[in-house]
């Protein structure tokens, strides 16, 4: 089958063997995995940041997020079956989802929603559980709870950012304040349901105070967390929660101490690299995930999409991506 992989790390976007097509063996399904006929995929940041930095000593495919039909179930799947139109964000320890066919245990997939075409499936899977466990399990959120209270998302208008807002916008009675710095992001995050939007280029507690918010109880941080790190102090009333999903270089707990501030780092793939005892949390969540599309209460977050897949459209997606002007998620479809 085909397969879009890299094999030497680091190498520029620009170079054809950043990304290349090669034909690999077509997977047989273990016993809780669903052997997957791959119709369409999204990009995340996590795959431009392992083809960039992540060695592999073997051709890797790269993508965690798909959306297709279940050709074949191992002998204990019981969740799906053949024919069932799925959609997941899989697992870090396998094979992604560049290629024709693709395994994902069937803890970690949902039915895709019935009124979104595959490629608008393809889109959620990732930011969506990102974005759910971030508010309800790591910041502890209960759903219809936060009457008083507000949620800061800095850097709101990105994959998992457009789904937060949806989330607290919908299913809390939180204040929701993302930030962007461009017309378009700002007016993006608007539609998607954020009460009030802020410029992360500039002071961040100023601009909240001049909304008639003093202080924040929750911050979702989702991007550049070391350079917004003081001012997301300082905005946070004591006794606050800080979530975040980025890769700071290093990170000072030390400054939390005076205002008995908790950090809590979201990884959506952590349950599936350990196989926690909960695992099939993922697969329960991106079922109410696709409830809640059907019934219009969510959407999807396709910003793009960049046609067919190939190695030549995969770069395109990830060389947008790096350039930190993408919003919303980018989606390709069909071999």
């Amino acid at each position: 089958m085909k397969a879009i992989v890299y094999s030497q790390h680091g190498l520029p976007i620009e170079d054809p063997r950043s990304l290349y097509e090669m034909d690999v063996p077509k997977p047989e399904p273990g016993p809780r995995d669903l052997l997957v006929k791959i119709h369409a995929i999204s990009v995340n940041p996590a795959d431009t940041k392992i083809r960039a930095s992540v060695p592999t000593a073997s051709p890797r495919v790269l993508g965690w997020d798909a959306a297709g039909r279940v050709e074949a179930v191992g002998k204990a799947v019981a969740l799906f079956k053949p024919g069932d139109n799925v959609f997941y964000a899989g697992s870090m320890a396998r094979a992604g989802s560049n290629s024709e066919y693709g395994l994902v245990d069937e803890r970690i997939a949902g039915h895709k929603p019935a009124t979104l075409t595959d490629a608008q499936a393809a889109a959620l899977p990732l930011t969506s559980l990102t974005a759910w466990e971030l508010l309800f399990d790591r910041l502890a959120i209960r759903e219809g709870d936060g009457e008083g209270d507000a949620l800061l998302i800095v850097g709101a208008a990105g994959g998992v950012g457009s789904m937060l807002v949806q989330l607290a916008r919908g299913l809390t009675k939180l204040r929701v304040i993302g930030t962007a710095s461009r017309p378009q992001t700002s007016d993006w995050i608007r539609n998607l349901g954020a009460h009030d939007v802020i410029d992360h280029s500039r002071p961040l507690a100023e601009q909240l105070r001049t909304i008639g918010v003093p202080a924040v109880r929750y911050v979702a941080s989702l991007t550049h967390t070391d350079t917004h790190y003081a001012q997301i102090i300082e905005a946070l009333l004591p006794q606050g929660k800080l979530s975040l999903i980025d890769d700071p270089e290093t990170l000072d707990a030390v400054p939390l101490k005076r205002k008995s501030l908790s950090l809590h780092w979201e990884l959506m793939f952590t349950r599936s690299l350990y196989e926690t005892h909960d695992m099939i949390r993922q697969h329960e969540i991106l079922e109410r995930v696709s409830a809640l599309v059907d019934r219009g209460a969510l959407r999807t977050t396709v910003a793009m999409n960049f046609g067919s897949i190939t190695a030549e459209n995969l770069r395109r997606a990830h060389a947008l991506i790096e350039s930190g002007r993408a919003h919303g998620k980018i989606v390709l479809e069909g071999f």
